[in-house]
C-alpha cells in the first residue's frame, strides 16, 4: 500500500534529502507536503489524511512534542528524524513508531517506512471487522504464589496483568491481585496463552480485546471498559493476533 506522509524540517536542504530518499528508496511514500514549523505542519495535517508523519524534533516557535500535542487524537504514524540521540525517550513517550538520526541512515529509514507500512496494512485489515483472535489459548491453571501458601487460577478470567516495580497487579473481571513477581515473569508464562505484552507495564489477555482504537498512537479496549495504550513497538506484534 501507499503512504501519505509529510515531511515537517526547518532546514530546505535536511527536507530535500529526506524526500529525494524518500523518492529514491521508498517510492511506496507519496510526500503531500512540506512544512517548515508548527503552524504549517498543522495546516497540513488538518488538510490531508495522512498515514505518517516525518517530524523534526527543534524547530522555530515550537517543537515536535508542540506540534503533537495540539493535534492531539491522531490516527497517523511518526517518523522522529533528528541530529540529537537525547530525544529518545521523549519520542517513545509521544508515541513515535521510529526514531531516525541524522544523516539519515538508508537502510534505517526503509527499516522504518517498512515498520509503518506493515502496521498500516494491518490495520486497513481489521477495519470494520469484528476484533476475533486466530486462536483462542486461555484454558488452563496457573498458580498464584501467596505468604502462606498458593492460589489456583483460571487462566482464561484475567484480563491483563500490570506492571508495579517488581511486583504485578493481576486484573480479572471482579477482582484484582497483588503478587510478588514481576510482569516478565508472567509475561513468559501466559505467552502461549494468548497474552500480549502492549506495553513496558501491560500484559493483556487478546481474547478479552474488543476493540483497536488508531487514535493517540494506538489504544486496546478491553471486555471491562479498560483503554490501554498500546508502545509503537509492540503495535505490529499485537496487530498479528488479529489479522
Amino acid at each position: 500500500m501507499n503512504l501519505r506522509t509529510i515531511v515537517v524540517e526547518d532546514e530546505k536542504t535536511s527536507r530535500d534529502i529526506l524526500k529525494n530518499y524518500l523518492s529514491k528508496y521508498c517510492p511506496q511514500v507519496q510526500v503531500l507536503g512540506e512544512a517548515s514549523n508548527v503552524e504549517e505542519a498543522l495546516v497540513l495535517i488538518g488538510n490531508h489524511e495522512l498515514d505518517l508523519v516525518f517530524l523534526d524534533v527543534e524547530m522555530p516557535y515550537g517543537n515536535a512534542f508542540d506540534l503533537l500535542d495540539k493535534v492531539g487524537d491522531r490516527t497517523f504514524e511518526t517518523v522522529f528524524v533528528t541530529a540529537y540521540d537525547h530525544y529518545a525517550i521523549d519520542a517513545l513517550n509521544a508515541h513515535a513508531s521510529f526514531y531516525l538520526l541524522k544523516p539519515i541512515d538508508i537502510d534505517k529509514l526503509i527499516e522504518a517506512v517498512d515498520y509503518v507500512r506493515e502496521i498500516k496494512e494491518k490495520e486497513q485489515r481489521l477495519q470494520n471487522t469484528v476484533l476475533a483472535p486466530k486462536q483462542q489459548f486461555t484454558n488452563g491453571k496457573i498458580t498464584i504464589p501467596l505468604q502462606n501458601g498458593f492460589e489456583v487460577m483460571e487462566v482464561g478470567e484475567i484480563l491483563y496483568c500490570q506492571a508495579d516495580d517488581n511486583y504485578t497487579r493481576i486484573f480479572l473481571a471482579e477482582k484484582k491481585k497483588l503478587v510478588s513477581k514481576t510482569l516478565k515473569y508472567f509475561e513468559d508464562i501466559l505467552s502461549v496463552s494468548g497474552f500480549a505484552r502492549i506495553h513496558k507495564s501491560y500484559l493483556v489477555n487478546v481474547n478479552h480485546i474488543v476493540e483497536y482504537r488508531k487514535g493517540k498512537g494506538g489504544s486496546v479496549v478491553l471486555s471491562n471498559g479498560k483503554e490501554i495504550m498500546v508502545s509503537p513497538s509492540r503495535k505490529k506484534e499485537l496487530l498479528s493476533y488479529f489479522s
